[in-house]
């Protein structure tokens, strides 16, 4: 009973739903109409769910997906005639053609995005008609194909495909629950959140979508060979129409799209509506037009959907209430020796091909322009390992710019980088993320709509399928991103919204995030900026511990009492390129440092001359 009461609101009202569709045609076995409308509300159910994958987790809005419905259907129905074999038998095969047929798109097709990715995914689904129409050797062109009627007596009509639909839509709603509890399925939600930013924390974007576009066709396929057999008969048209792509999106939509179970139950809402308006309301026109004016309607009134309305509405009327106002006591320190053990791991992590001093980052040369505008010009910048070097300089000197180049953001139009010696500038951002470069940008990109442990647990420090699809919720990955939160003090949040935190504390959760892609190198961009003087501290005493366990810093910050104190070495850019390098009382006494950025303010005071009231406040850490 405790189990009960322990499960999830949501998984309970699903659990029931279940029970009670499982029960009803041994209640009423004797009404096949009703068995019907509810079954072709299983199928819309599974297209939804399955849609769901690529469009609501990876935000890849996809038009053309009943295509997989219509490919499942041929590949079973024709197999089934050339083999004299029943199509039930068959159906795992129309999931594996649509899977193989994704595959194949996926691959040139995710190479889009936008809106030119919804055009030639509706491309996708007429051509897939017309090949239908025309391959009259396999398809039997527009003359349709026809199957023998269903082996079971009359007596049992629709039940048979009742309970097989049913259980197709229970494996579907399972897989993508898993699917959603992977790194897997994090980065598919990074991916729709902040392409780019994944890219940088090691998710392979272009892998992550090849493969989430496969995954949502799978069951479909499956339920288009069930499908086949259900109708016994098949055409081009019917089975590649772009109204069929249109009601799965509509039922995503209305029910919520991104969520576990909104496709489910928006698929049951379309389903009931359409059916009332083919028989009430003058067949297929009045469908067609409730189609069209109900998708407007959810797109302005409720454009996410009806569960997350439901949802936050009763967040709001429900408030759960999380202090922030005390931000340093907000932090909620870990056990000393809690944070010890996981510093400790961080460090085993760090690899020791290099000794301390040696050249970690080289970059040689590299130029930067956008049009007229020279933003890094080329330039030259050596970071040693074990070192938390500094670069400062005015705003527009090209210090973010060479940050993008160096982690991947943007293609340097010349020169080169290397990363304990191996050539990076080349490589696509996830590959330098597994080589161990990570980075935290300036405007803090965390993924706010993730918990902070979903955010924490999204990276991945190598390539591996396994890592790929290790469990994100619980087992060692989890246990790791608590680990991480605990060296910076917000273990307490992981279950938090991420946008729900501080501006400093979310510069901690995105530091935290690095840490797990195992890095050797780190690039801060501004951590300080923004940051509450009460966090400020704690966030230098972190990176002070992280490099002390072995981790090499860059450091990009107009702070410049922080840098003095916290770096060595530190490099000044101006005009992007570097122009002095040092110890920081050798900068900060540095004639042309003094000129190009620093300003008289910082100029040594002569002997026997009073400093001057902003000598003081500067040179004291006010600045």
């Amino acid at each position: 009973m405790s189990r009960v009461r322990a499960m999830p609101r949501q998984h309970l009202v699903a659990g029931l739903c279940l029970l009670a569709l499982i029960l009803y045609p041994i209640i009423s076995p004797w009404e096949p109409y009703p068995q019907g409308v509810i079954l072709l509300g299983f199928m819309l159910a599974i297209q939804a769910s399955s849609w769901n994958i690529i469009s609501g987790f990876a935000g890849y809005i996809s038009l053309g997906h009943s295509m997989f419905l219509g490919l499942g259907s041929y590949t079973v129905a024709i197999c089934a005639l050339r083999w004299g074999v029943n199509p039930l038998w068959l159906m795992p095969l129309g999931g594996v053609t649509a899977v193989v047929v994704a595959l194949l798109i996926g691959t040139v097709v995710l190479r889009t995005s936008g809106h030119a990715f919804v055009i030639i995914t509706i491309a996708m689904l007429l051509a897939a008609q017309i090949l239908a129409v025309n391959f009259k050797g396999f398809t039997q062109g527009s003359d349709g194909i026809t199957l023998e009627l269903p082996f079971w007596s009359r007596d049992y009509q629709n039940i048979p495909f009742y309970y097989i639909f049913l259980a197709l839509l229970v494996l579907t709603v399972l897989y993508t629950a898993w699917i959603r509890r992977t790194k897997f399925g994090t980065g598919l939600i990074a991916i729709r959140e902040d392409e780019g930013k994944a890219a940088s924390i090691g998710v392979n974007t272009t892998r992550f979508k090849i493969v989430g576009y496969a995954a949502s066709a799978f069951f479909i396929g499956v339920a288009g060979g069930v499908y086949a057999y259900y109708l016994t008969f098949l055409n081009p048209v019917g089975s590649f129409a772009i109204l069929g792509s249109v009601v799965i999106v509509l039922a995503a939509l209305t029910g919520g799209k991104g969520t576990l179970y909104g496709p489910v139950v928006g698929a049951f809402i379309v389903q009931l509506a359409s059916e009332a308006a083919t028989v009430y309301g003058g067949g297929s026109q009045t469908r067609v037009l409730l189609f069209g004016a109900a998708l407007v309607a959810v797109v302005l009134f409720m454009p996410a959907g009806l569960l997350p309305t439901i949802e936050a509405r009763w967040r709001k009327r429900h408030p759960v209430t999380v202090e922030f106002t005390d931000q340093a006591g907000a932090l909620g320190r870990s056990p000393a020796t809690t944070r010890e053990r996981a510093l400790e791991d961080v460090a085993q992590a760090v690899a020791d091909d290099l000794t301390q001093g040696e050249v970690l980052l080289e970059v040689r040369g590299a130029s930067k322009r956008f049009g007229g505008l020279v933003a890094v010009d080329n330039a030259s910048l050596i970071v040693r390992k074990g070192s938390i070097t500094g670069l400062i300089g005015p705003n527009g000197s090209g210090k973010t710019t060479l940050f993008n180049l160096i982690t991947g953001g943007m293609a340097a139009d010349s020169g080169e980088i290397y990363l304990q010696g191996q050539r990076i500038d080349r490589m696509p951002p996830w590959q330098r993320g597994h080589l161990g470069l990570g980075r935290t940008f300036q405007v803090t990109r965390l993924f706010k709509d993730m918990t902070v442990q979903q955010n924490v647990v999204a990276p991945l420090p190598d390539s591996r399928w396994r890592t790929m699809f290790a469990d994100a919720v619980s087992g060692h990955e989890a246990a790791r991103a608590g680990e991480l939160l605990d060296i910076v003090g917000l273990r307490r949040f992981a279950g938090e919204r991420a946008g729900d935190l501080s501006y400093g504390q979310q510069k901690l959760v995105e530091l935290a995030q690095v840490l797990m892609l195992e890095p050797q190198l780190i690039l801060l961009d501004e951590p300080a900026g923004g940051v509450n003087p009460s966090l400020l501290g704690r966030l230098t005493e972190v990176i002070r511990e992280l490099n002390e366990r072995g981790i090499t810093f860059l450091v990009v910050e107009h702070n410049i009492p922080l840098v003095l104190e916290l770096c060595d070495p530190v490099v000044v850019f101006s005009r992007g390129r570097s122009i002095a390098e040092g110890p920081p009382g050798t900068i900060r006494e540095d004639p042309v440092v003094l000129d190009a950025y620093l300003g008289d303010d910082w100029r040594p005071v002569p002997d026997g001359k009073a400093p001057n009231s902003v000598q003081t406040a500067n040179q004291t850490g006010a600045r």
